[in-house]
């Protein structure tokens, strides 16, 4: 047979045991081609891209209109890094 508790243990020292006895929340870094959130060291499941190129051909494995939603997003993407990079001259400023 196993020892007996000689005092009960109180609800607040049991708890400062527990304590670190919680599920962490991954650490995510961001896509370098697509932006999407990503496990270090990890193929971007969303583009395929690891490390600036690409390992998986995402499109290949999408069916047909899939592959057309998928496209369109990409294209939205892109157009909105371009306008991050050279914003448009106002009529003000020459």
């Amino acid at each position: 047979m196993g020892g007996v508790p000689k005092k009960r243990h109180t609800k607040s020292s049991r708890n400062q045991r527990r304590m670190h006895l919680f599920l962490k929340s991954p650490s995510l870094s961001k896509c370098l081609k697509c932006g999407k959130d990503v496990l270090p060291h990890r193929v971007c499941a969303a583009c395929g891209y690891y490390k600036g190129r690409e390992v998986i051909n995402v499109m290949a494995k999408l069916d047909r209109k899939e592959r057309k939603s998928k496209e369109k997003e990409i294209r939205d993407h892109e157009k909105e890094g371009a306008k991050e990079v050279a914003p448009e001259k106002t009529e003000g400023s020459k």
